[in-house]
């Protein structure tokens, strides 16, 4: 792997960073066509996300090797991880860890630290130390598993 760049991301990466998120949309939503989910995805796209790097409430990061966007994460709060999303280029190649491990230090000293992981994910934040807070919900087409990681 070229050498990884992590960097507060920039306004004009909203579309990118929507662009990103929305190609793994499968992976978040219960349909893999995303039926249901539209109100879900509409809230991903280039002008949401927008919003949400401008908002003082969220710190998004965006990671890049080379000159091609391979990860977002994003924190919410002050304990909150909201985003955690990796360019499929770059699947099981180590990266979701090291925005995890990224996160984790931008986070600080918090005592504890929420996730809302998909299925796919929550095997990942397991590993990561995170445990079911609260069981598997289902709300606008998409499911997600309420987790705590108590430090």
């Amino acid at each position: 792997m070229e050498k990884l760049l992590i960097r507060r991301a920039h306004p004009s990466e909203a579309a990118a960073i929507s662009a990103l998120i929305l190609d793994l949309a499968p992976f978040m939503t219960i349909a893999p066509d995303g039926a249901g989910a539209e109100e879900f995805l509409a809230s991903l796209g280039p002008t949401p996300v927008g919003l949400l790097l401008a908002d003082p409430e969220f710190r998004y990061f965006s990671a890049w090797i080379g000159t091609q966007l391979a990860g977002v994460v994003a924190l919410r709060g002050p304990a909150h991880l909201y985003h955690l999303f990796v360019a499929r280029p770059w699947h099981g190649q180590g990266l979701g860890r090291r925005l995890w491990d990224f996160a984790r230090a931008e986070l600080g000293a918090q005592q504890s630290i929420t996730v809302n992981a998909s299925a796919h994910a929550h095997g990942f934040y397991r590993r990561l130390g995170f445990a079911d807070s609260g069981p598997r919900t289902e709300v606008r087409g998409i499911a997600f598993i309420p987790m705590l990681l108590r430090q």
